[in-house]
């Protein structure tokens, strides 16, 4: 069977090409009637409507933003960060008019076809490794590009806050209540699969920028008040999962002596640690303090923590990669292309001076 065009449905009503088409795209052309005619003869040929790709082709536009991330699909959906940065970026994209394309790339995953194919006006690339060849490709596609939290890319708008600055909060808030004996559980420093203890040369050669700036924050606290760095037990973790905080916590809360406070780099890892503490009998926060990272999951449990906006970074994700595709107008960057926004101290019933 011959297959089925839009001159084909043009050449049984006798009318245009252009009027076939503008049934399809641009409806408010035609009278009812007509375009009731020509619906009528497109089901009966088996014909669907013109092919979208083709159609992006043809407008030089796709009518969708790219979200590139580092990691799974159901991931995105469960952490309670990535969850609010999507809903500011996903309600900018919606009022525009946009749609929005997820494309996962799971830890350790290094192909790049996931972003040659993807028929959209421009990329959000969210937390990728030193080097992945995923962001040359994207670099490579010549469309608006915006990098949140790493790698920084000189040319391209950057969302953020500012990492070491904001660790060095956290760990100076345990360390000014008195505690001296500091534990710290980390994920994302590396992409290997790696679970276990971390000694500083490890640490340093993370390839997460974001995460390098946030432990080097922790350090140059510690460091400050008169602490070794490398005698600070670190657990590094491969997943962002609470029964991977409660792991950690098991371990760092092993140790003799046993920290008294402990800096985690998420929340949801916080809660974990949690867990932990309350297997062991430990009371936090008289025989342990816990601090989280972004706010996003530690309210409920009366976690302290520091506070970044994802939900005002995802929409300013929005407007700047919009505004690349000639939609209104971008938040205002740095010289050097960056928008930090400012991160907070949260103080709650998790952190206390210490016991002894």
């Amino acid at each position: 069977m011959a297959r089925v065009t839009l001159q084909t449905i043009a050449d049984r009503l006798g009318v245009s090409r252009a009027t076939v088409s503008y049934a399809f795209s641009r409806p408010d052309q035609l009278s009812d009637g007509l375009r009731r005619r020509i619906m009528e003869v497109a089901d009966e040929l088996g014909y669907a409507g013109p092919n979208p790709t083709a159609r992006s082709l043809r407008l030089g536009r796709a009518g969708a933003l790219g979200l590139l991330f580092s990691e799974t699909l159901a991931y995105a959906f469960a952490d309670p960060y990535a969850i609010g940065f999507f809903q500011g970026l996903a309600t900018a994209a919606e009022d525009a008019g946009v749609g929005l394309l997820i494309l996962p790339l799971p830890h350790g995953d290094r192909r790049t076809e996931t972003v040659r194919d993807a028929v959209v006006d421009a990329f959000c690339v969210v937390s990728l490794p030193d080097g992945h060849p995923a962001l040359a490709e994207v670099l490579g596609r010549k469309l608006p590009v915006v990098v949140v939290d790493e790698p920084y890319v000189r040319g391209h708008p950057f969302v953020g806050i500012d990492e070491p600055a904001a660790g060095a909060q956290a760990a100076r808030h345990v360390l000014d209540l008195g505690h001296r004996r500091v534990g710290v559980a980390m994920v994302g420093l590396n992409d290997d699969g790696y679970t276990g203890w971390a000694d500083v040369t490890r640490q340093r050669s993370a390839v997460f920028e974001a995460m390098r700036g946030r432990r080097c924050g922790y350090q140059a606290a510690c460091e400050e008040a008169g602490i070794d760095w490398a005698g600070v037990p670190f657990y590094e973790l491969a997943r962002n999962s609470r029964e991977a905080g409660r792991k950690a916590g098991h371990a760092l809360l092993g140790r003799d002596p046993r920290p008294t406070a402990i800096l985690t780099n998420t929340d949801v890892l916080a809660l974990g640690i949690l867990d932990a503490a309350a297997d062991l009998g430990l009371d936090v926060p008289r025989d342990l303090s816990v601090v989280g990272f972004s706010d996003s999951a530690a309210e409920e449990a009366g976690l302290t923590t520091i506070r970044q906006p994802q939900q005002e970074m995802g929409a300013a994700v929005g407007h700047l990669l919009l505004a690349g595709t000639g939609h209104g107008q971008p938040p205002p960057l740095a010289e050097d292309g960056r928008l930090l926004f400012a991160h907070e101290l949260i103080v709650r019933g998790s952190t206390a001076a210490p016991a002894v």
